[in-house]
């Protein structure tokens, strides 16, 4: 491992969540439906890997960023448009067919203010 860069990792024996940014990664990675059963070499692991990084870091929708695309979007501050895009299309679906939306009028999932794996931590907090 240390050939490729990958250093020794100090989290507990036998505990997969130590680290739970890299397991979301490993999991999402390995359900990719063109995931293969196995890898002829390194550079043939390390092209798919770049492919399924640069679709998830550019267009994969978020579900803790509200689904927004992509992440950098909510980073800087750009899901005011998107929010509204999607708020005018399901007041469209509730004009057109109230009876299969009976409780409420649908809305979009919140709106993200931030995008962070780690948050600063503030002085307060620390």
């Amino acid at each position: 491992m240390a050939s490729l860069g990958v250093t020794q990792s100090h989290n507990r024996p036998h505990t997969s969540n130590d680290n739970p940014a890299s397991e979301a990664h490993f999991k999402t990675l390995k359900y990719q439906p063109t995931f293969p059963k196995r890898f002829a070499g390194i550079e043939q692991a390390r092209d798919f890997c770049r492919g399924v990084y640069d679709w998830y870091n550019q267009e994969h929708h978020h579900a803790g960023s509200g689904l927004m695309p992509p992440p950098h979007r909510v980073h800087y501050g750009q899901t005011d448009a998107v929010f509204a895009a999607r708020l005018a299309t399901l007041d469209q679906a509730f004009a057109a067919t109230p009876e299969r939306l009976v409780k409420q009028n649908p809305v979009p999932p919140t709106k993200p203010t931030a995008a962070w794996i780690n948050p600063p931590i503030t002085k307060g907090a620390a």
